[in-house]
């Protein structure tokens, strides 16, 4: 069977449920990581679903764009967002294809942003880079290979997992404060629920040279 394109796949997922896919509750790296975001600081939430990690951020006081595919998800992200008292921007936007901005932020988070194909990989990841500012962080955890023998989230293609080694070459340009591999219990709504096969990266942008 022919695979969805990526916004059909994606807006199908959300709008079948009002219960939200992935919970209501912040991914637990992402909340560890709450000392990192400070009062007022530009945040990029990428591909951020149903907002449960956009209106985390916001709720620390930082100034939180968040990109999404799908309408029914964004939707979804408001009402949340409205129910928690914060505010937050929302740009509809297929992040493999999205206008960037350069130097713009101050921590660009990425969850589980485990749609991107191969032949994606190396434009999505310098965009990432490229979306810090000097001294700005990234915060990213995503599945391992290993995920598919628990079988309790992420996509069933096992090109679109990180390894260690892969994501330590291709932020080898940036200050690694932390890369994690673990096997973890996590609890995010009914799609990620159960012993996962989990990286962590935790990555900081070098100051521009001349």
């Amino acid at each position: 069977m022919a695979q969805l394109p990526r916004a059909e796949f994606w807006e199908q997922r959300f709008a079948a449920t009002e219960d939200y896919v992935f919970g209501e509750a912040p991914n637990a790296f992402l909340a560890a990581q709450a000392g990192r975001i400070k009062p007022g600081a530009r945040v990029l939430s990428v591909a951020d679903g149903e907002g449960r990690n956009g209106v985390f951020l916001a709720s620390l006081g930082a100034d939180v764009l968040a990109t999404e595919i799908s309408p029914a998800a964004i939707a979804k992200a408001r009402r949340l967002a409205a129910a928690r008292g914060v505010s937050l921007r929302w740009e509809r936007a297929d992040v493999t294809s999205w206008a960037w901005p350069e130097a713009a932020f101050d921590v660009v988070a990425a969850i589980f942003v485990q749609f991107i194909v191969p032949a994606e990989r190396p434009a999505f990841f310098s965009h990432l880079k490229r979306a810090l500012k000097p001294g700005g962080v990234l915060l990213m955890q995503g599945y391992r290979p290993e995920q598919r023998g628990f079988n309790t989230g992420g996509p069933p293609e096992i090109d679109q997992l990180y390894t260690e080694a892969q994501l330590r070459e291709a932020f080898a340009d940036m200050e690694i404060a932390e890369l994690r591999a673990h096997d973890s219990v996590i609890a995010e709504g009914k799609a990620h629920a159960g012993m996962s096969a989990l990286i962590d990266l935790v990555a900081i942008r070098k100051p521009d040279t001349p």
